[in-house]
């Protein structure tokens, strides 16, 4: 049976289905999304809740720890982790990849709904949740700045015109504002003029609550009108709040500004936000859009943008809306780079075959076979919901490497025989009868190579899914097409030799050429078939080198790349105020408004709390600058480090991230315990352990617990006799003290909080807590018999004492984190195996520490992969072995993986490469590619010995020989369609390269020494097994089929 006979009678049916699968594959890649990777959909849900003015160790007890014990009965959780800030709780759960986000949600509303009963009563709101996806990153950000606004009134603009505007262009998920501070009416009152008209602080927090209502007034249903009642319960600004009554004082009313001061203010006074151009600054808020699982980032950017012109207009002129970093810039440069590559690869494809065969009639085929096959790979991303990213179209680019191979077996082996004299039909048909086993052997066995990948777990088995399916789709179109179109093309294309015919001066060059080189081979190849021994050290040489390289190159996780932006974290000490850090990070921005290629940064004071605060930094495209973002955070780490009293840790956030913490460096390493003592002792140990490590910089611990804090330790019996309650004395404090939300004014267009605290100057000293008076009330002690104003002082014992900035628990237990940056050149590998052997040393067994984050995920990756690598070489094993009907042979063939491991692992050394998830996804792929040779070689020598009857030496010699040609196209042609992304061209290149390296590297090292070692196993496989015949008896023999009877 001839496979591609119909093919070949049926020229018109062949163009006309090929025509078809082109025109899919075109119109597919039209409506393929852009992206910049692939859609990792990983469910995770963020709750959170709020008690303004609590402390952390009261938000963790009372508010954190009840949630928590109801969230960890839900099934599929990977990890629970929570914070707690003053007035704060945030809890990040993260589920199995095959956990269905809505039925989690459903579970967490049910969570929530059980654990309120146990949470405190006074909580303004009951807990939130909303999905959320640490894969997902923003995709813009835009800033709106004003000189001559407040923030709450930008603010107010963006949360009532922007925000909804940008939320309802298509594709857009959500679009969020990083540090709130929303207006707010803030009541400042006065403890010294409220002593002197009596009043207690819980007196105007009852005055506020009754004084501001917004409740039905009903209706009037007359005979022929029917009329709404409504009043003005509301009061709408500071200016009407300070004419309000709270109380009279022997007959006469005492409205709050006799008591204190209504202002128009914000809902956090302790956050400042403030936008960075080149010398210049002004405040400003940040916004950040996020796009939809499956939508194209490049669409969406350009509709936001196409929105932010109109919503522009409705805009007050005072306000500036302007393109703080738009990410689609880089996916756009990446892809079109990466399809730029393609087209390079392609091209350098088709001039390799060009120049072996010499004709350009012969290199049509291939020219058109290979762009139809990767063409046609398009229809199949379509299907399978994929889109145009970096991934997937790398992987195109690496297949137009090796996808030419099939065309070139098939086409080379009809040229052979064009060439001995057959006509183009007839050796079209005898060929492709004679190449087809072996075209169905490399196709299979390539295919295969890639099942693994797509059981790859966790988010990088998402991430190379696309990869995997993207390439063998390639794969198959381009084994389906080499048996089908090219034997048809070269019936009708290739030109039937002519003795009177002169060869052209290429092909005169490059047929003097291959015959020295392949004569070179022979010679060589005698040689070497007669030093064996020789043969089988060196191989066992280069199996222990591969070992012993493997233990010695640096290991990575995710390549760095240039998206054109990074971040930076400042922490000022545990006792420093707000206005500390404030007037320190203003040195930060001084730096960055100097900074060559600077587009703008968003500087942020006062978030998550009063002693960090963060910096977004977006700068001008790659090509635009002359350094990349790592150098520019190297050489601006000195500086920062030389402002005083701040820890400042730059970061260049990876391509995707992991985990559920927020990351400020490219590692977490978290400590847990349940004896807090024993927490914080192991965790500053570590902290200071980690700091001596050469390569490790920017270490930073969550552990925040030197905080100083004034305790009131009550006394009860005298505050009972004076008919006191701690919960009134607790209230009176919190109302002073714990920007307490006694109302909120409802809008036509949106919400504010109204919140009562004393004056900015009360707040500035312990000692103005004995300022501090508490009325009593309707139950009054022995001690008194009308209400009367009690003063602090009176009834407690003020002493400082210190407590936790926050509270960090990860599933469920009292821990801390340590976030770290690596040095130039220092490899992640190397510091996760520092930082475990110090751990070991230095933490009690009672104390458990682990990796979170991509730390975590990159030694679960590489403990997989050694796995994987097996699981692919058996595959291949087992597709050989079926294939060949031998146990023997498929060994012959998989001899070469030694040398492609050690290949890759010494280009990588040499270019000072890390081993990483990418070079080690392009070790897989050169399983697949490296036995190609093998299989060429080993299947021809099969053939000779079966119908000539040749021995194995002489078979294999002559394989050799005879496939020298198609072996020698097929290297180069995978060498140089690897080659443009080994040399890191365009945008994000940097990530790719590795990949490229590897790749090539295991090609170049493996495919020309694969010539002389193939033989000889050959040779010493074909002689063990006849050994292992002779020994059976006649009659116990099982004859097996001949191998190529179904293809006769």
């Amino acid at each position: 049976m001839n496979i591609s006979a119909i093919w070949i009678r049926r020229p018109v049916m062949t163009i006309l289905i090929m025509i078809t699968l082109l025109s899919f594959g075109v119109i597919s890649y039209w409506k393929l999304p852009v992206n910049d990777l692939p859609d990792v959909d990983y469910p995770a849900i963020q709750i959170s809740a709020s008690l303004p003015g609590a402390n952390p160790e009261t938000m963790a007890s009372s508010v954190a720890l009840p949630l928590e014990k109801q969230l960890s009965t839900i099934s599929g959780v990977d990890s629970m982790t929570s914070i707690s800030y003053t007035g704060t709780t945030t809890i990040s759960m993260t589920f199995s990849l095959d956990r269905d986000i809505d039925g989690a949600a459903n579970d967490v509303s049910a969570a929530i709904s059980a654990a309120t009963k146990r949470l405190p009563t006074n909580m303004p709101s009951p807990p939130t949740y909303t999905k959320t996806n640490p894969a997902n990153q923003p995709v813009m950000y835009y800033v709106v700045s004003s000189k001559t606004m407040k923030m709450p009134e930008i603010e107010d603009y963006v949360q009532s015109q922007l925000i909804p505007a940008v939320s309802a262009v298509n594709g857009v998920s959500q679009a969020l504002i990083f540090g709130q501070a929303q207006y707010a009416v803030r009541l400042r009152m006065d403890p010294d003029k409220m002593a002197v008209r009596g009043v207690g602080i819980n007196e105007v927090s009852n005055a506020i609550i009754n004084g501001n209502v917004n409740l039905p007034g009903g209706t009037l249903n007359g005979p022929d009108v029917t009329y709404n009642i409504d009043s003005s319960g509301q009061l709408m600004n500071a200016k009407e709040y300070n004419s309000l009554i709270v109380a009279y004082h022997n007959g006469n009313p005492i409205r709050l500004r006799d008591i204190g001061k209504a202002t128009d203010s914000s809902e956090n006074e302790k956050i400042v936000k403030n936008v960075i151009t080149p010398g210049e600054e002004a405040p400003g808020v940040l916004v950040a859009i996020f796009k939809q699982p499956g939508s194209n980032a490049v669409q969406i950017a350009s509709d936001v943008r196409k929105k932010m012109e109109t919503v522009k207009k409705s805009l007050p002129q005072s306000l500036t809306v302007s393109l703080l970093y738009d990410k689609a810039n880089f996916i756009h440069a990446s892809v079109d780079d990466v399809e730029a590559t393609l087209a390079l690869t392609v091209l350098l494809v088709i001039c390799v075959v060009f120049l072996f065969l010499g004709s350009l009639r012969a290199t049509l085929i291939p020219g058109i076979t290979v762009p139809l096959s990767l063409m046609a790979t398009f229809a199949i991303m379509k299907i399978s919901g994929f889109s145009l990213n970096t991934i997937s179209l790398m992987a195109l680019s690496l297949a137009a490497g090796f996808v030419v191979d099939d065309a070139v077996v098939v086409m080379e082996n009809i040229v052979r025989r064009v060439e001995k004299g057959e006509t183009p039909m007839a050796a079209a048909f005898s060929g492709s009868r004679e190449i087809c086993f072996t075209i169905l052997s490399m196709t299979i066995s390539l295919v295969v190579v890639f099942v693994p990948i797509l059981f790859m777990s966790g988010i990088i088995g998402r991430l190379f899914r696309e990869f995997a399916v993207s390439i063998a789709a390639a794969i198959l179109f381009s084994g389906f097409i080499s048996l089908t179109l090219t034997p048809m093309m070269c019936a009708y294309i290739i030109k039937p030799k002519n003795g009177d015919s002169k060869p052209s001066r290429i092909m005169e060059i490059s047929e003097r050429v291959f015959e020295r080189a392949r004569n070179f081979y022979g010679q060589t190849l005698t040689i070497t078939l007669n030093h064996p021994l020789r043969v089988l050290v060196f191989i066992l040489g280069v199996f222990v080198l591969a070992g012993f390289l493997y233990t010695k190159i640096d290991k990575g996780f995710i390549p760095s790349q240039d998206m054109d932006m990074f971040t930076i974290r400042t922490q000022a000490d545990d006792r420093s105020s707000f206005d500390y850090l404030k007037n320190h990070q203003e040195e930060i921005n001084k730096i960055l408004e100097k900074l060559p290629g600077l587009r703008g940064a968003v500087s942020t004071v006062g978030s998550p709390t009063y002693n960090t605060g963060f910096i977004i930094v977006s700068l001008e495209d790659r090509k635009n600058r002359a350094e990349s973002v790592d150098q520019i955070i190297n050489r601006l780490r000195p500086e920062f480090n030389n402002v005083p009293g701040l820890r400042v840790t730059s970061y260049n956030p990876p391509p995707i991230s992991m985990g559920s913490r927020q990351s400020y460096g490219v590692g977490q390493y978290t400590i847990t315990s349940p004896n807090l003592d024993l927490l914080y002792k192991a965790a500053n140990d570590m902290e200071t352990q980690i700091k001596t490590i050469p390569g490790i910089t920017d270490v930073v611990s969550s552990l925040q617990t030197k905080v100083p804090t004034m305790y009131l330790t009550i006394d009860r019996d005298k505050a009972s006799a004076l008919g006191l309650s701690a919960n009134q004395i607790q209230d009176a404090l919190y109302s002073a003290y714990g920007d307490r939300q006694v109302s909120t004014i409802y809008s036509a267009s949106n919400e504010y909080d109204v919140f009562l605290d004393l004056g900015v100057n009360f707040q500035t000293d312990p000692s103005v807590l004995n300022k501090l008076y508490v009325k009593t009330g309707s139950s009054l002690g022995p001690s008194v018999t009308t209400p009367a104003l009690v003063p602090l002082s009176t009834i407690g014992k003020l002493t400082q004492t210190m407590m936790p900035l926050s509270i960090n628990h990860s599933g469920q237990m009292p821990s801390a984190t340590i976030q770290f940056n690596l040095k130039p050149g220092y490899a992640l590998g190397t510091a996760a195996a520092e930082i475990q052997t110090l751990a070991q040393k230095t933490l009690p067994s009672s104390v458990v520490g682990f990796f979170e984050g991509n730390a975590s995920a990159y030694q679960s990756s590489f403990k997989n992969m050694g796995f994987l690598l097996l699981i692919t070489v058996f595959l291949i094993y087992v597709v050989l072995g079926i294939l060949y009907e031998s146990f023997i042979h498929p060994i012959t063939i998989l001899t070469a993986l030694p040398l492609a491991g050690a290949g890759a692992l010494i280009f990588l050394m040499l270019f000072h490469m890390e081993l990483d998830i990418y070079s080690y996804v392009g070790i897989i792929m050169l399983i697949g590619l490296v036995k190609k040779n093998g299989i060429m070689m080993v299947d021809f020598a099969l053939e000779l010995a079966e119908k000539q009857g040749l021995p194995s030496k002489e078979a294999i010699h002559q394989a050799c020989l005879i496939r020298f040609r198609p072996i020698m196209m097929t290297t180069m042609a995978a060498v140089f369609g690897a080659l443009p992304i080994a040399l890191g061209y365009g945008s994000g290149g940097e990530a790719r390269q590795p990949m490229g390296i590897a790749v090539v590297g295991g090609l170049v090292f493996s495919q020309f020494l694969t010539l002389y070692v193939t033989p000889v196993f050959y040779v010493w496989f074909d002689h063990l097994q006849q050994k292992l015949k002779a020994r059976r008896q006649e009659t116990e023999r099982y004859v097996p089929p001949r191998r190529r009877q179904m293809f006769e």
